[in-house]
């Protein structure tokens, strides 16, 4: 609990002042001024997190969590709770969906277990395990106080590893058979959604299968009544230690003055409970992509974010925050690089 509070205590508002003089360039360039759009958006807000009118943003990093879940047995997903264990080694490989996006981008993956349901080590992936997977929150707490908290300290210790050795940039990914189960649920709380509203297809069920999982999601919530003013109780109650991990990732990300991408649905809810436990967060999160499931745009608009991309994605993995990298290098280098009225002569 020292590390979540010290992390939290550590976060800071964004560089104002910066932020102008970021934006007396971009209005100085030779184009009319916010022509660029989210591009101009996006190196504004760097400005403010790095403290700099200029910054560096070639070294980056995915982190995944994998977790299984205890509510996988209420028949809410139509795939094998082994894939998680078959395919998060694929991420590190780079041929998975994140894998190879982040090749292209030039970014490493990190992946991390952090609660699947096996007992061997898997090739490549950090063991951070908690347990073999939470506890089926159809019939109680997904997970312990205690346990919730480790999960966030996992993935603020893992960022910030990764930004004492140097990246710049950070994205978070995760993978975990159902998890869309307790990212709805986590979403239906901070919202006070009905789960029937929002619940979506997850990894390709039918309409009986979605109606059943808003069943299975409303009872779990009826059940536990988790408290929306406590994002403790909330990812306790009804959310998954992967969940947690990426949320730790952006509240380390944002004690540290780095910037996080968040990537689609799941990431949503993990942006959920660290805007609940420290709002200034949200200066610090890029969102990646609109998540093609139906709870999108409440999820992001509760978060007050605007996603730069809409490609109908919804694979998750961190496949859109990798994606998203090669925009973030776009505006930097259209920023660095581009000529202002001034330097090109033009005094119109």
């Amino acid at each position: 609990m020292n590390l979540l509070k010290q992390t939290i205590n550590s976060i800071s508002k964004l560089d104002y002042f910066h932020m102008e003089e970021s934006k007396k360039r971009l209005d100085s360039l030779i184009k009319p001024v916010g022509s660029l759009g989210k591009l101009e958006d996006i190196c504004i807000k760097l400005s403010g997190i790095y403290q700099s009118k200029y910054f560096d943003v070639q070294k980056k990093a995915i982190i995944a969590f994998a977790a299984d879940h205890g509510v996988y047995e209420e028949g809410v997903s139509p795939v094998p709770q082994a894939i998680t264990k078959i395919q998060i080694p694929n991420y590190v490989k780079g041929v998975s969906g994140v894998g190879v996006l982040s090749k292209f981008a030039g970014a490493k993956v990190v992946a991390v277990d952090v609660g699947i349901n096996c007992d061997e080590k898997l090739e490549g992936v950090l063991d951070y395990k908690i347990r073999k997977g939470t506890d089926n929150m159809s019939k109680g707490p997904s997970m312990s106080k205690e346990e919730a908290i480790k999960s966030i300290e996992i993935g603020i210790e893992i960022a910030n590893n990764l930004i004492d050795e140097g990246y710049k940039v950070l994205g978070i990914g995760e993978m975990g058979i159902g998890n869309t189960t307790p990212s709805t649920a986590i979403i239906s709380v901070f919202g006070d959604f009905n789960p029937k509203d929002i619940t979506g297809m997850g990894c390709g069920l039918d309409s009986n299968g979605i109606v059943h999982k808003a069943n299975v999601i409303e009872k779990s919530i009826k059940l536990n009544c988790p408290d929306k003013k406590d994002a403790l109780d909330v990812l306790s109650k009804v959310g998954g230690f992967e969940i947690g991990s990426m949320a730790g990732v952006i509240l380390a990300a944002s004690s540290r003055r780095v910037p996080v991408v968040i990537d689609g649905f799941i990431s949503y809810a993990s942006a959920l409970i660290a805007y609940n436990l420290c709002p200034l967060c949200k200066d610090y999160i890029i969102a990646s992509h609109f998540s093609a499931e139906p709870a999108s745009q409440k999820a992001l608009s509760l978060l007050g974010l605007d996603p730069m991309l809409n490609m109908n994605m919804r694979l998750g993995e961190g496949s859109g925050a990798a994606l998203a990298f090669n925009i973030i290098d776009a505006a930097n280098y259209m920023y660095e690089n581009m000529l202002t009225f001034e330097e090109a002569n033009m005094n119109i």
